[in-house]
């Protein structure tokens, strides 16, 4: 089968790419913008990618258009397909369709943490021999591709509940019918479909509605929300994990950053963890992961030596470089929950002493709109520092949050001045971390530069 992907270079529609010609599809795209690093990866593998969603872009011979969630009617591509009568479905209608099927499918949702705890997943079970196959919305660093079609029996697949695609406005998960699906958290987000928490909620009773009887959810004790939507019905053996409370799955920490904990199920102790990531929220996804290999009949006890050699998804707390004595980490951060639970973890790392210095870019859709901002100023506590870029077209005042803020604070309205600014206040000992869930315009790499270290010395693979 030939197949044309609109919006090819986003990591979910690249993966589905990725795993169409592993399966011996003949593949081709387009997307807005060709852009590293999804671009790199697809023309390895023989794809040929087209820039701009023009009509003659897709091929005359092409049997399917796999559509992205980001086009729209109105869309030239898009319209072009209408018009023609062209078969064309979803990438998570194809994905559930031609790789799915027949598979053991375990799929991680939540608000916070999908990415990792899929990464951790996929890297236990292939540490077990079960050859997983994966999509996975990043690169982990244990794969380096963000998908394969695996030769085993398991599927993980991260499990987004935002919308399926202009004809499709359930969440995608609902295409992916798990046997074992991890609820890891439930908060508001992505404002520009959902109108508020309640209606994500009902996509999370959705995808609690497909999972079979003889499977397995693997939720979060410590979410009420969770709560509530298992309240509104649950047909699956649920497995709960959490810290703090009463739970299936359980850690003691043993160290405050989260980088040392023991692993308890059902109150008895099966090992110590020691491992590179940090924050206690970390350690919560550890707990699902393992729940969920635990779930999928494997010995646990024997794996846990191996979450030390996990090495996470690229922009989630990337350590970059230490050029000059200060330490630039790259963080994929979207969400006040996730600012503040990132910045615990390097709290505890640094200490009372060690400065932390944000530069932060409002890059989601729920952030550009607004909708997190009264959240901001609390969840950047602990940050000694906050640059703040206020590019013009951001409709609501970021100097409001920073007047909030605990620490010190500045808005900049470009990516240049904002380096300027961390070239000025940066020293010897401090943690500089960029967060946002966009490209930044590469400030990473541009600060690695700024202070005489190369981003081809750091290892940085630039989004």
């Amino acid at each position: 089968m030939k197949i044309h992907i609109l919006g090819i270079c986003g990591t979910f529609m690249g993966g589905v790419a990725a795993l169409a010609r592993e399966l011996g599809h003949s593949v081709e795209g387009s997307d807005q913008n060709v852009y590293p690093p999804m671009s790199g990866q697809l023309q390895a593998l023989g794809i040929e990618l087209r820039s701009g969603y023009e009509p003659g872009h897709i091929s005359a011979d092409v049997e399917d258009v796999v559509v992205g969630n980001a086009l729209s009617r109105g869309n030239p591509a898009v319209e072009a397909v209408l018009d023609a009568g062209r078969d064309y479905s979803s990438g998570a209608q194809w994905l559930a369709r031609h790789v799915l099927r027949g598979r053991r499918v375990l799929a991680v949702a939540g608000t916070h943490g999908k990415t990792t705890t899929s990464a951790m997943l996929a890297w236990l079970l292939d540490c077990a021999g079960a050859e997983p196959g994966f999509l996975i919305g990043g690169v982990p660093e244990n794969f380096g591709v963000s998908a394969r079609r695996g030769d085993g029996a398991a599927f993980v697949v991260e499990a987004d509940e935002y919308d399926t695609a202009f004809f499709d406005k359930r969440s995608k998960f609902v295409h992916y019918r798990p046997q074992i699906a991890i609820l890891n958290n439930l908060e508001f987000d992505h404002a520009d479909i959902f109108p508020d928490l309640a209606a994500i909620a009902r996509q999370f009773h959705h995808l609690v509605r497909t999972v079979p009887g003889h499977g397995r959810l693997i939720v979060n004790a410590e979410d009420p929300h969770l709560a509530d939507v298992l309240a509104m019905g649950c047909w699956t053996p649920v497995t709960r994990f959490g810290i703090e409370v009463e739970a299936d799955w359980q850690a003691r920490l043993l160290k405050a950053d989260g980088s040392a904990f023991v692993v308890l199920k059902a109150g008895e102790a099966l090992g110590e963890v020691h491992w590179n990531l940090l924050g206690r929220h970390s350690v919560m996804n550890a707990l699902a992961a393992l729940a969920a290999v635990d779930a999928y009949g494997l010995d646990v006890r024997a794996l846990l030596p191996r979450l030390a050699e996990f090495m996470s998804v690229k922009r989630r707390l990337q350590h970059l470089g230490s050029p000059r004595g200060i330490r630039l980490i790259d963080d994929f951060a979207h969400h006040p929950t996730a600012i503040r639970t990132t910045l615990a973890g390097l709290r505890a790392q640094a200490g009372a002493k060690g400065r932390i210095l944000v530069a932060l870019e409002p890059r989601s859709n729920s952030m550009r709109l607004g909708a997190h901002s009264a959240q901001l100023a609390p969840a950047l506590a602990e940050a000694d520092e906050v640059v703040f870029l206020h590019r013009p077209e951001l409709p609501w005042d970021a100097a409001a949050v920073v007047a909030q803020l605990r620490g010190g604070g500045c808005t900049v309205p470009t990516v240049e001045a904002l380096l300027d600014r961390l070239a000025q206040i940066a020293r010897p000992g401090d943690c500089i971390v960029f967060m946002s869930n966009g490209g930044f315009e590469g400030a990473p790499r541009r600060m690695l530069e700024r202070l005489g270290m190369g981003s081809r010395d750091s290892g940085i693979v630039e989004a």
